[in-house]
């Protein structure tokens, strides 16, 4: 599988749109680190737990595009692929995804195309996210490229599911028994339970730290 390089947008190779979204990965990755560093000096709290990276192989691009209708063409790929480089965000609390979604969009630089808030309208499949798709201005030798980056931010449990059901999707090449999915969507229900209650649990110690914290003021 193979993508043809064609002229457009500035980007007529495939190396050169690696390098390319590779320098926005990096950019968002070391601006949502910051932010979580910032986070800690000011709050004593962290509310992101770790992050991860990557770039779209190319194999999964041309399917992708196939799927779309659209040739395999670089400048169809920069238009019409909106993950080719991706950043998930992984948080303890549902409370941690609001707060790092508004951070991130409160960067100057970073411009949000797209929201999906798989939160409020989760999946049929039981799947629960939240996905900003945002450009960042690439700054080459010659000239700057503004570059899509999308960014999922989901609880450690919510992530568990998700992985455990894109394993899931790809034995069963998306067509999984009946038994099955129904099994993931109530699995999908416990995790949204046991978010609720951490939550709760967590808001809990907090109230009792800090009503600790004002009796030794006095």
């Amino acid at each position: 599988m193979e993508l043809k390089a064609t002229s457009g947008e500035g980007i007529d190779s495939w190396r050169e749109v690696i390098l390319i979204y590779n320098a926005a990965l990096k950019q968002v990755q070391t601006k949502i680190e910051i932010l979580n560093d910032e986070f800690q000096h000011v709050h004593r709290y962290n509310p992101i737990e770790h992050i991860k990276a990557r770039i779209k192989t190319a194999e999964s691009i041309v399917k992708k595009l196939k799927r779309q209708g659209y040739e395999s063409t670089i400048d169809n790929m920069v238009k019409y692929i909106n993950d080719i480089a991706g950043i998930r965000v992984i948080c303890s609390f549902t409370s941690d995804i609001e707060r790092i979604a508004s951070m991130i969009e409160k960067q100057r630089d970073i411009r949000v195309l797209a929201v999906k808030d798989y939160l409020t309208f989760p999946k049929a499949s039981g799947y629960k996210s939240y996905h900003m798709i945002v450009t960042v201005p690439v700054y080459l030798s010659d000239r700057i490229v503004d570059t899509k980056v999308e960014i999922q931010i989901r609880t450690v449990a919510m992530d568990f599911w998700a992985s455990v059901e894109h394993k899931i999707h790809y034995k069963f090449e998306g067509d999984a028994p009946e038994h099955i999915r129904n099994e993931l969507v109530e699995c999908a229900r416990m995790v949204s339970d046991l978010d609720a209650r951490m939550l709760q649990l967590n808001n809990e110690i907090l109230a009792i730290i800090q009503e600790r914290e004002k009796k030794d003021e006095t």
